[in-house]
């Protein structure tokens, strides 16, 4: 088991589950909310180390939240991937200085890929043969 704290902020709660179940499976330590002002209080009190993180979401869309969360210490070193199906051409334009470390759309991706990007964007090396 890894000491990591995955946030995961989705509305769609089946999409949610899964990527929860998947992310476990991987031995993270995993929290969900569905909507942005959830995923706001989640990510204060949770801190994780990385947070996926849907863009449109009931409440506060994932970018105003994502902006707010920066404004403070706490927020400030927290990873996040994007995790959505608005393409990156619609992307609201804030995020590009929001300091992002992935762009993933929803539709692209299957749970096991997510994972394995969560893994390398924390660095998480395969151990194998240790």
């Amino acid at each position: 088991m890894n000491h990591f704290k995955i946030a995961i902020i989705e509305d769609d709660a089946a999409l949610a589950t899964m990527y929860a179940m998947k992310l476990k499976s991987g031995g993270f330590e995993i929290k969900t909310a569905h909507n942005g002002v959830d995923g706001f209080n989640l990510i204060k009190d949770f801190v994780p180390s990385l947070a996926l993180l849907d863009l449109r979401m009931p409440e506060m869309n994932g970018d105003e939240m994502l902006e707010k969360i920066r404004q403070h210490d706490w927020g400030a070193s927290v990873r996040v991937i994007i995790l959505t199906n608005i393409s990156k051409d619609e992307a609201p334009h804030s995020l590009r200085f929001l300091n992002v470390d992935r762009y993933i759309v929803k539709a692209h991706s299957t749970p096991a890929q997510i994972l394995d990007i969560v893994k390398e964007v924390l660095d998480i090396k395969a151990h194998k043969n240790v």
